[in-house]
C-alpha cells in the first residue's frame, strides 16, 4: 500500500472478502429470523449481495486484477457478535431485534467501504469502477433503511 491505488486495491479486496463472508452467513439469519418479513429481506439481500460479488468482479476485472479477497477482520467480528446474538437470545422477538442491530452494524461497514473506494476511484481516474461501486452502495444504503423500518415499526416492540 504504498500509495492511493494500492489502499483502493486493499479495500476492494477487503469489501470483496466481506461480501463472500455475508453470502455465506444470510441464510443462516434467515433460518433463524422468525418475522416472517425478515426472513424474507435477509434472502433478498442474499441476491443483492450475489450482484455485489458479480459487480466487484466486474470492478476487478476493469483494473486488470484477479478478484480475491484479504481477510477483514473487522467484518469477522461483526459477523461473530451477530452469530452469538442468533445463538444465545431465547426470545424469538428478542433474537430478530438483535439479528436486526448485527445486520445493520454490516451494513453500516459496507456503507463506509463503497463510499471510500468510490471517492478514490474518483480520485484515480477509474471511471469504470465506479457506477458498479455506487450500485453497491445504494443497495446497502436500501437495505440498512428497510431493517431500521422493521425495527422501529413493530419488531423492537415486540422485542420489549
Amino acid at each position: 500500500m504504498k500509495d492511493l491505488q494500492g489502499l483502493f486495491v486493499h479495500f476492494l479486496r477487503d469489501i470483496y472478502y466481506a461480501e463472500k463472508k455475508i453470502a455465506k452467513t444470510l441464510p443462516k439469519m434467515a433460518r433463524k429470523a422468525d418475522s416472517p418479513d425478515l426472513k424474507e429481506a435477509f434472502e433478498a439481500h442474499l441476491e443483492e449481495t450475489e450482484g455485489h460479488i458479480a459487480n466487484l468482479e466486474q470492478v476487478f476485472d476493469y483494473l486488470g486484477l484477479k478478484a480475491r479477497g484479504v481477510t477483514c477482520e473487522a467484518i469477522n467480528g461483526i459477523l461473530e457478535e451477530g452469530s452469538e446474538i442468533m445463538s444465545e437470545a431465547e426470545d424469538k422477538d428478542t433474537r430478530d431485534a438483535g439479528m436486526i442491530a448485527a445486520a445493520q452494524a454490516v451494513e453500516h461497514y459496507e456503507i463506509t467501504r463503497y463510499g471510500t473506494l468510490i471517492a478514490w476511484a474518483k480520485t484515480l481516474g477509474h471511471n469504470g469502477a465506479i457506477e458498479l461501486l455506487q450500485a453497491n452502495l445504494d443497495q446497502e444504503y436500501a437495505a440498512d433503511k428497510k431493517l431500521s423500518n422493521f425495527a422501529e415499526k413493530g419488531l423492537n416492540k415486540q422485542a420489549a
